[in-house]
């Protein structure tokens, strides 16, 4: 049997641990043991009428302040599915708003698994630098920077008299060629006229020739019977010479007129050569002039421009650099995203400078390697430590309804998504559904 003193200590030790009560007599212990049966709520304290009969009593709360902490630990102590069935309301939107996430992940894993996207992309165009053939000094600049010029636009002119002079000697030489080749032809005109005169010396030589043979054989005939003389005979046989010579000078002034037509037609030959160089000439000296105007091509926007009135612009100077209008964009998919990509795909496009404008666009075509094979220094992985990078592979997506209200140009971020899966989405079945039955409502 233990004595009071004993059970007092054996209370004190199996018991919660109090906090030593102040000088004044105040209620520590018990705020202590209250403490104490909260962390542990398994044990309980002592009543009062289970104390000691020695032990001391300390002055204490009221019993109501006593009763409300243990309702409290009671609450804390409570089961979950107590909790749950105190709380209905709480547990249905709890669920509501797992199935309403859950759901929501399932459609947006639906419509993006029909997409590739990426923002390694740029806008992209062929610039190129507007520089005159010609040099001279630079007389008028009619645009200004940033300015769209259609396709013919002016975009400087340079001082051209110094061509125009050169225009109108090469026109000049032009003339002189075309006069010399109608000289020519009046030659040849001459000369068949001169041929035909020749001809009828000819003809006449020969008709002379004729009688004078016979005259010729008369005559012998009438010396041989002894009815003539001799020196008839012999006149007449002497004029028979005469005329075969003179047959043949004819014969020869008509054989040199004729030669002298295929002379005339040479020098023909050769001034039409002198027209066709003269007028290569003024052809040359008109294109120089027309290079004195320096416009676009096609149609686009004036960059960087530097050229100035008053300005001596050598030939290929640049003048100013030209976006043309005709832009694209070039997107960097990964070489893993290209398996479903195909030329003809659509897509859509949000600019970074304009994210509130939809672009619409179509892929163009895929570049039959990846970007680095393609640059200044391409990557040699056959030296060296090697690690593997997945690469990127420049695609061309034409835009097809390119913003004209605003300026666009090459090197201006952009976010394209490439549409790989035709089939409609969970996400558009739904929101077509839901379109049908509100306009069949």
């Amino acid at each position: 049997m233990l004595d009071g003193n004993d059970a007092e200590a054996l209370q004190l030790v199996e018991g919660p641990q109090s906090v030593p009560s102040s000088p004044d007599g105040t209620g520590g212990n018990d705020f202590a043991d209250l403490r104490s049966r909260r962390n542990q709520p398994g044990a309980e304290a002592p009543s009062r009428q289970q104390r000691p009969s020695g032990e001391a009593r300390s002055p204490g709360p009221p019993a109501e302040a006593e009763e409300r902490p243990q309702a409290a630990d009671a609450a804390d102590n409570e089961p979950p599915k107590a909790a749950r069935r105190r709380h209905p309301i709480a547990r249905v939107l709890g669920s509501a708003l797992l199935a309403l996430a859950a759901g929501t992940g399932c459609i947006y894993w639906s419509y993006t698994w029909h997409f590739e996207s990426t923002d390694d992309a740029f806008i992209a165009a062929r610039q190129i630098a507007l520089a005159p053939k010609v040099s001279g000094y630079v007389t008028q600049v009619p645009v200004t920077d940033n300015q769209h010029v259609a396709a013919g636009g002016v975009i400087a002119r340079i001082d051209d008299r110094d061509y125009r002079i050169a225009l109108a000697q090469a026109s000049a030489q032009v003339a002189a060629a075309q006069a010399s080749i109608e000289n020519i032809d009046a030659q040849v005109t001459v000369q068949r006229a001169q041929i035909n005169a020749s001809q009828a010396q000819v003809e006449q030589a020969q008709a002379t020739l004729v009688f004078a043979q016979q005259q010729s054989a008369r005559y012998e005939a009438l010396a041989r019977n002894g009815a003539g003389t001799v020196q008839n005979a012999q006149q007449y046989s002497s004029q028979l010479l005469q005329q075969q010579a003179a047959l043949k000078s004819s014969q020869a002034a008509l054989n040199v007129a004729q030669r002298q037509i295929e002379s005339l037609k040479a020098q023909r030959s050769t001034a039409e050569a002198n027209l066709a160089q003269a007028v290569a000439q003024r052809d040359q000296a008109q294109l120089n002039l027309s290079y004195t105007i320096v416009t676009a091509a096609q149609a686009g926007r004036v960059v960087n421009l530097t050229a100035s009135p008053g300005e001596f612009a050598q030939a290929g100077t640049n003048l100013t650099m030209f976006v043309p209008d005709e832009i694209w964009v070039t997107a960097n998919f990964k070489e893993t995203q290209l398996a479903s990509m195909r030329p003809g795909q659509p897509a859509s496009m949000h600019i970074d400078a304009y994210p509130k404008r939809a672009i619409r666009g179509h892929v163009a075509s895929v570049q039959p390697g990846s970007g680095t094979a393609f640059s200044l220094l391409p990557a040699e992985n056959a030296t060296g430590n090697y690690v593997k990078v997945i690469q990127r592979v420049p695609v061309k997506i034409i835009i097809d309804n390119p913003p004209a209200d605003v300026a666009v140009g090459p090197g201006m971020s952009v976010v394209p998504s490439v549409r790989i899966n035709p089939e409609p989405s969970l996400y558009e079945r739904l929101t077509a559904s839901i379109d049908h039955l509100w306009r069949h409502s």
